[in-house]
């Protein structure tokens, strides 16, 4: 059960919509594109939603730490972090965004004790926003009534696997000896455990590096959808890990 005070999805989907109403128009505008120590790709979109999102975090729930992609990727990642803070990527999918497709996402994810236990993400070519609140995931459109989301069930003969942009064939080909379905597609970005969540998708298995601030807030729409993300051997995936920097390792999310 949620506790009242970290039922905060649809505060944060209010701010991750504003962050879209910013970003949408410099997409496709011929950006400026700046590598950064990594060599992955920022733009003026990540800069600017960024600032909005800290901004109206602070406002609205001040004195709760946040940890942030740009800030982090300029600055480091704290030592430590204690049990209450805010993971937020203003603008997941920065290839995408630069290549002009649409498949980006602004996310807030609220992390406790090292669980996500409220989110918000929204991707703003279709205006599609999901949220937690009251316990479950719910979905809405340009700021329109909001709709319950949930995973689907398991069906072999059927089930389609989100994969990455970069994948190859023959990796592919491994994930679906491992765990068994029938179709894949590729799609950048935290909208892959969006997608499972609403029932359009079934797994993703990512054996790769991420950021935590890649998927917190999806993790919590996925699992208030009724779907689970773990580690590959089925431990529970947690958050904070300031010793490694906020980094990820593998993990699956599944739908039903």
């Amino acid at each position: 059960m949620t506790h009242p005070e970290n039922d905060l999805g649809e505060a944060l989907a209010e701010i991750c919509e504003a962050a879209a109403d910013l970003i949408l128009p410099l997409w496709r505008s011929g950006l400026a594109v700046i590598h950064k120590k990594d060599a992955s790709p920022v733009t003026e979109a990540d800069q600017r939603g960024e600032a909005l999102i800290l901004a109206q975090l602070a406002a609205r729930f001040p004195g709760v730490p946040v940890i942030s992609e740009e800030d982090a990727s300029e600055f480091g990642t704290p030592d430590a972090i204690g049990p209450r803070f805010f993971l937020v990527d203003p603008l997941d999918g920065t290839k995408a965004f630069v290549r002009g497709d649409p498949s980006f996402t602004v996310n807030i994810g609220l992390i406790e004790n090292g669980q996500s236990v409220a989110g918000a993400v929204v991707a703003p070519p279709t205006g599609e926003a999901w949220y937690t609140q009251g316990g479950q995931a719910l979905k809405r459109v340009n700021r329109g009534a909001s709709q319950p989301v949930r995973v689907r069930p398991w069906d072999p003969a059927e089930a389609l696997a989100l994969v990455s942009h970069t994948a190859r064939e023959e990796e592919i080909e491994r994930l679906r000896a491992q765990y068994g379905f029938a179709r894949h597609q590729p799609m950048d970005s935290s909208i892959k455990l969006c997608r499972i969540a609403e029932g359009a998708a079934d797994i993703y298995p990512r054996h790769g590096p991420t950021m935590e601030w890649d998927v917190a807030a999806a993790q919590a729409v996925l699992e208030a959808a009724g779907g689970r993300m773990a580690t590959p051997d089925g431990a529970p995936f947690l958050y904070g890990k300031a010793g490694e920097g906020f980094r990820n390792g593998w993990f699956v999310a599944r739908g039903g």
